[in-house]
């Protein structure tokens, strides 16, 4: 018997869920919306359009829509934030996830305001997309859709004045979206591997037995630690370039804090386990070692 193995037994068991967490956010409406790779906050698209030159500019087949809207000043901008969008039929945000994306409204304002304040905005998901294994995120052809659908118009984001720099955000999260997908596929099986080496453990002993749950852990460790900080770079990346080059036209990105604590912790739970058996083995060979006496009458 060995009942320090239920240690690493339930860091695993933990890690189990945390990865399915991880993989399996916001697959459904309602579940998760929180814990996103990255949302793209479309809510103040077009404003920029709106007070610039639209009036004058009668090539862009949206001028006539737009026309219908009152200028702004920028100390008043807050007060139109919404109408734009509403007109174009683009929802306020667009999160990604590992599996689909979901889109909807701020509630029960856009943005911050003089009765609003940014805590007590929050999302109300009015849709998620099928789920698909190796989903890769396309904002430009959602938007374009919904331009096309609401207008009726032959539009593209260009007309929008859409940055091609942020093409370039996006194609860098989507490149690597089926790489991540694959690892977080291949960290679970390893680790549901090494939950049930660990739960056979805590009826083994002897050194053996910590070398091989040694070995499937550190692989577990090493396909979740993988996972996690290529899922960081990328989102943190993908979120520097379009925030950078979005701002022109109201774009935002918010990478998701709340997934890469979901993802680390995993990480974290896994370095437990690869320690713990480490420490096993050390003791298992300290004890081998030991000196047996004879007895003598």
């Amino acid at each position: 018997m060995r009942p320090t193995a239920l240690i690493p037994a339930l860091c695993c068991a933990a890690a189990l869920v945390l990865s399915f967490l991880c993989l399996f956010a916001g697959h459904k409406k309602g579940f998760m919306e929180d814990y996103h790779l990255l949302t793209l906050n479309t809510s103040m698209i077009g404003e920029t359009l709106v007070n610039e030159t639209r009036s004058t500019d009668t090539s862009n087949p949206l001028t006539n829509l737009l026309n219908g809207i009152q200028n702004y000043g920028s100390t008043t901008i807050n007060d139109a934030i919404g109408e734009v969008t509403q007109r174009l039929g683009i929802e306020d945000f667009y999160s990604a996830h590992m599996l689909n994306y979901c889109e909807g409204q701020y509630t029960p304002a856009e943005a911050a305001n003089a009765t609003v304040s940014q805590d007590e905005i929050s999302k109300n998901v009015t849709e998620c997309s099928r789920n698909r294994a190796m989903y890769k995120f396309d904002p430009t052809a959602i938007l374009e859709e919904a331009l096309n659908k609401t207008t009726g118009l032959d539009v593209t984001l260009d007309d929008l004045n859409w940055p091609e720099d942020v093409e370039t955000g996006i194609k860098t999260l989507n490149a690597l979206m089926g790489a991540m997908f694959v690892l977080y596929c291949i960290a679970i099986a390893f680790i549901f591997i090494a939950l049930f080496a660990a739960v056979v453990a805590v009826l083994l002993s002897g050194r053996l037995s910590a070398c091989v749950n040694f070995l499937i852990s550190v692989l577990a460790f090493l396909a979740i630690g993988l996972a996690s900080a290529l899922v960081t770079a990328v989102i943190v990346k993908a979120s520097h370039i379009i925030n950078d080059k979005g701002n022109d036209i109201g774009l935002q990105a918010n990478w998701g804090g709340k997934f890469l604590a979901l993802t680390w912790a995993a990480t974290g739970l896994m370095l437990v386990v690869v320690l713990t058996w480490v420490v096993e083995f050390c003791i298992g060979r300290r004890h081998s070692k030991q000196p047996t006496y004879a007895k003598h009458g």
